[in-house]
């Protein structure tokens, strides 16, 4: 578990390695993470939208962007927090994920960065 915490907003990340599969003919190993984001501001914020950095020890940096997160853009309230679930496949068994949130304090009308701690995908018989 890796935690950072930007501008009152706190990430925690979990990881899991899920086993491995084929598809188009090629092998892959899953990976599941499960994301906590903790408001511990004074104010209500919205997640606007994610930047990945996929990093494959056996593949180029793959860049993911886009809006929201699993088809949602949570309203964090001040002291709450949102969980959500995700997976990643990659061609080798080590790799990491980083990254950042876009969002917005309802309170100012401020759009700002939340950074995402980079977190490791390892298979675990890789570090025997």
């Amino acid at each position: 578990m890796v935690q950072q915490v930007t501008k009152g907003i706190r990430i925690t990340v979990k990881t899991n390695y899920e086993g491995t599969r084929f598809q188009n003919f090629r092998m892959y190993y899953t990976f599941s993470y499960s994301i906590t984001i903790e408001n511990q501001s004074d104010d209500s914020v919205q997640l606007l939208s994610r930047y990945w950095n996929i990093f494959d020890s056996l593949n180029k940096i793959e860049i993911v962007e886009g809006e929201g997160v699993i088809g949602k853009k949570p309203v964090i309230s001040p002291k709450k927090k949102y969980t959500y679930n995700s997976h990643c496949f990659l061609t080798s068994p080590i790799g990491a994920m980083s990254g950042y949130y876009n969002m917005v304090n309802f309170t100012t009308s401020k759009l700002f960065k939340v950074q995402i701690p980079t977190f490791q995908l390892v298979v675990p018989e890789t570090l025997n």
